[in-house]
């Protein structure tokens, strides 16, 4: 007798990969069925996707139906953004024309999320804000021994993301006071900070692009923010190349897809080239196959390892401030980048080469013992990243949970893979 190949153990552990992979149908789940009833209300259409759940990159969408290149993935009418125009044609617009100094449009937006999901059932935007999430991953929301784990370089911008909402919340209270005669008596309980700081987290991670007009009742900050319900569902994947932008003609926000896409298949956007660092302060998550890959190092690391015997070092660092040679230093997938390498040449240039620091800051090489000089010093400044990353790893700390984890590792095997490619300098 013939034995069916699928049957026995190893059959089952295939037919199990095979479930666990698949992604699962959302759309039929109640808060989905309100939201594409909602939209098709202010005149969405959409045959295209559906909402399902992934076992690698949790929520998203799907393709309905094989897609091609240069196909419309998605066509969301404007009536279904939510922008700074749909403030201004709320209860809010009075509170904001007649406060000065002018709000920010950023403020704008936080502060019509709040209120409109404290006012739950009575808000046109109930569908929209019931599928939001409740909390976000991004550094913002880590407590704060958490973020002291995180290797250097991360930790600074983490702790510079939580500085400035804190700012943020703290410089809008006198605004929020203003908004008392709408919520007599209970408004210190709705704006509070945690309201506010999930309605920037919102802000920051789920608008698109779409620049609006400057007008008078906002600050100068730019106005470029649209919340744009489904199309936010969407995930990153930085290999996809779609064309998304707004539709002046049919007043459509609009993204088409350059590649092609099967049937159940998840249907990725591209967020832009970032790397990780920014993915996971800006967004809450890390690629685990980033072209993009790469990892600061921040002006402190690189004094560390420099002689303070250097009696030329404080015009050294000076001449590369002027020069815009301290910002985004970096390790990327192939090796340090041409920044780190030119600031670590002028920082090793020796007393009687000096006068060469132009050629330096112009790319030239000035002597083969300079070059030594200076590989060795992004040898021990990648050294040190490694071994901060690894010691943060190995601790048994809040940094082990899965985001945490995953970067911190995500650090490792770039460190290590810099390391090797040093040694071969």
């Amino acid at each position: 007798m013939k034995m069916n190949p699928k049957r026995g153990r190893t059959g089952r552990r295939r037919k199990k990969k095979v479930l666990e992979a698949s992604p699962v149908n959302q759309s039929h789940e109640g808060r989905y069925v309100q939201l594409m009833k909602w939209m098709k209300e202010r005149g969405f259409q959409d045959k295209r996707l559906r909402t399902a759940h992934f076992s690698d990159s949790g929520r998203g969408l799907m393709a309905a139906l094989p897609l091609q290149p240069g196909e419309l993935i998605i066509s969301l009418p404007e009536s279904c953004l939510l922008t700074t125009s749909t403030v201004l044609t709320s209860y809010l617009a009075k509170y904001i024309h007649r406060w000065h100094p002018p709000v920010s449009p950023l403020l704008a937006l936080c502060t019509f999320l709040v209120l409109e999901r404290y006012n739950g059932d009575q808000s046109a935007w109930k569908p929209y804000l019931d599928v939001l999430p409740i909390a976000y991953d991004c550094p913002v929301y880590w407590k704060a021994e958490t973020v002291n784990y995180l290797p250097e370089p991360v930790r600074q911008k983490a702790v510079e993301q939580r500085s400035a909402v804190r700012e943020f919340y703290s410089s809008a209270l006198p605004f929020f006071k203003s908004l008392n005669s709408l919520f007599p008596g209970n408004l210190e309980n709705i704006l509070t900070y945690d309201a506010v700081r999930w309605a920037w987290c919102t802000v920051n991670t789920r608008t698109v692009y779409m620049k609006h007009a400057h007008r008078e009742c906002f600050s100068a900050d730019p106005d470029v923010y649209a919340l744009a319900p489904y199309l936010d569902l969407l995930n990153h994947s930085a290999g996809v190349q779609v064309e998304a932008a707004f539709n002046e003609k049919n007043r459509c926000y609009e993204i088409r897809t350059m590649a092609p896409c099967k049937k159940y298949e998840q249907v990725f956007i591209c967020y832009g080239h970032h790397d990780n660092q920014r993915l996971l302060l800006e967004y809450g998550f890390i690629a685990a196959s980033n072209p993009h890959q790469s990892v600061y190092v921040t002006r402190d690391v690189i004094l560390h390892y420099v002689s303070r015997k250097d009696k030329q070092l404080k015009k050294k660092w000076s001449l590369l401030k002027e020069n815009g040679f301290l910002e985004n230093l970096t390790f990327g997938q192939d090796g340090p980048s041409w920044r780190l390498l030119t600031a670590c040449r002028l920082l090793c240039l020796g007393a009687d080469e000096f006068t060469y620091w132009k050629k330096v800051l112009l790319g030239s090489l000035v002597s083969e013992s300079n070059e030594q000089a200076s590989m060795e010093l992004v040898r021990k400044i990648c050294l040190h990243l490694l071994e901060e990353t690894s010691r943060a790893l190995d601790e048994h700390n809040p940094f082990t949970n899965h985001i945490r984890s995953r970067t911190a590792i995500g650090f490792m095997r770039l460190l290590g893979h810099m390391i090797q490619i040093l040694a071969l300098s």
